[in-house]
């Protein structure tokens, strides 16, 4: 197995475990990825996704031995093992859960991906990270929707052209991550401190934010996207959660959500 897949309550962690080559990603790993991915999908009790590496690195992007082997690819071949490759960025992107990342020394090429995928990004201090691609005669095409996305077009047009190493500083700088941390301790009261803020959120509620943001994300502000908006809201005031939220703020309690995270 490449990855660690463990699910407590409702927190599932997924470490990716490949540490003798910094976590460097195959098609096993992938594979593995995808179908924890697609897991937690169709996993209704839980509501956090954990996502880290094991060793001394999140993960140093495509591993050389299975890019020496995509060089030996027909066109239509590489197309089908790279959109493997998007299947995944795109399956953690759309994850219904929160999902939170926490990286550490290389963060190379695909692990910006990864990275740019995640909802919550948490940082080593000591972290590098580098869209290294163009040194290798390559493009980072795969992940760039993501990224893009992550970091704006201006920022990457410079990282996807210049492959530069850049730090923790600069990566909290143009929005790649969220939050630098300086110990495992500091990492471990980053997440707690964040399940502790999430932790009467209703669940139901949390997932339709995140999927607000997927679906209107660069969308014009039109008249059907606010009559969708206005939809949205509408079905979201006479839910269950809605009515026990309301219920529970006007009684001066906690609202029943079984939400233990």
């Amino acid at each position: 197995m490449t990855i660690i897949f463990e699910k407590t309550k409702n927190v599932a962690r997924i470490t990716l475990n490949r540490p003798k080559v910094h976590n460097a990603f195959n098609q096993q790993m992938i594979v593995e990825l995808t179908a924890a991915f697609a897991d937690l999908e169709s996993c209704p009790n839980t509501d956090i996704v954990l996502i880290s590496g094991a060793g001394a690195s999140f993960s140093a992007g495509a591993d050389l031995e299975w890019m020496k082997l995509a060089a030996g690819y027909s066109y239509e071949e590489n197309i089908a093992d790279a959109m493997k490759l998007s299947n995944m960025f795109d399956a953690l992107y759309r994850l219904k859960q929160l999902t939170i990342a926490c990286v550490h020394g290389a963060n190379m090429g695909g692990a910006i991906g990864l990275i740019s995928s995640s909802d919550i990004v948490f940082a080593d201090q000591e972290s590098k990270f580098a869209l290294s691609e163009v040194k290798l005669g390559l493009t980072p095409a795969t992940i760039s929707p993501y990224v893009i996305n992550a970091i704006g077009a201006r920022q990457a047009k410079r990282y996807f052209q210049t492959g530069e190493l850049f730090n923790a500083e600069k990566a909290l700088e143009i929005g790649l991550i969220h939050e630098i941390f300086t110990s495992e301790d500091d990492r471990e009261g980053l997440i707690d401190s964040l399940l502790y803020s999430i932790r009467h959120n209703a669940p139901n509620a949390m997932k339709n934010a995140k999927k607000l943001v997927i679906d209107y994300n660069n969308e014009q502000i039109t008249d059907d996207l606010r009559r969708d908006s206005a939809m949205k809201i509408a079905k979201t005031r006479s839910s269950e959660e809605a009515a026990e939220g309301l219920s529970a703020f006007f009684d001066k309690r906690k609202p029943d959500w079984k939400n233990d995270v």
